[in-house]
């Protein structure tokens, strides 16, 4: 019998063709993002993702006004057609889920907890890489299309000043979700042999 999680985890693709209409509604992924962010474990327990969620001009707003405006300034002329077809793409969904680490937490687990100091904030990031997934694979489930995006540090500071985020609020990942217009192509997979190595097996 297949293992249930793994057939979930296989649903999980990332999807660029997507649009502003949702399978469902949006009081229901807001409840799914709270839930997955919330089950999603952290190190000492530490509970350092927090996520903002975007709908309608909000979401727009993060890719038209931000984004794009942002790159405007830093990406070649020639190629900035390129880059604003893909932001619009990105804009074209019905939202955006930001995700965030709280850094003041870390800084407490550090004096806290100097012999692991080091470690806090590579936790973190592990912490943040969890709740991303956990997040994306469950919006799979309903089929909501989801793409992953990382344009922090680049927008970090008008993001903060346009949701009046708090400072201590690490930005790390966007994910952009919508209705499903076009499925992920077939994955591929390199062999097994290369990526792994069992020791002691019977």
């Amino acid at each position: 019998m297949p293992n249930k999680f793994i057939e979930m985890m296989k649903e999980r693709r990332t999807i660029y063709n997507i649009d502003s209409s949702l399978p469902i509604s949006q009081e229901k992924l807001i409840t799914l993002v709270k839930e997955a962010v919330k089950e999603a474990p952290s190190s000492f327990n530490s509970q350092t993702s927090r996520g903002v969620i975007l709908f309608g001009d909000e979401h727009k707003k993060l890719w038209h006004n931000i984004t794009k405006e942002t790159l405007k300034e830093i990406v070649a002329k020639e190629i900035f057609t390129t880059t604003e077809k893909k932001i619009d793409s990105f804009a074209a969904g019905a939202g955006t889920i930001l995700f965030f680490e709280e850094q003041n937490v870390i800084k407490e687990l550090q004096q806290k907890f100097p012999l692991y100091a080091d470690n806090f904030p590579v936790w973190s990031e592990q912490s943040s890489g969890m709740a991303q997934y956990a997040v994306w694979a469950s919006l799979a489930q309903e089929k909501v299309g989801a793409s992953l995006q990382h344009y922090n540090p680049l927008i970090d500071e008008k993001v903060h000043a346009s949701w009046k985020i708090p400072s201590s609020w690490k930005l790390r990942a966007q994910l952009v979700f919508g209705a499903i217009k076009q499925q992920a192509n077939e994955k591929t997979y390199i062999n097994d042999d290369i990526r792994f190595k069992v020791f002691g097996e019977n």
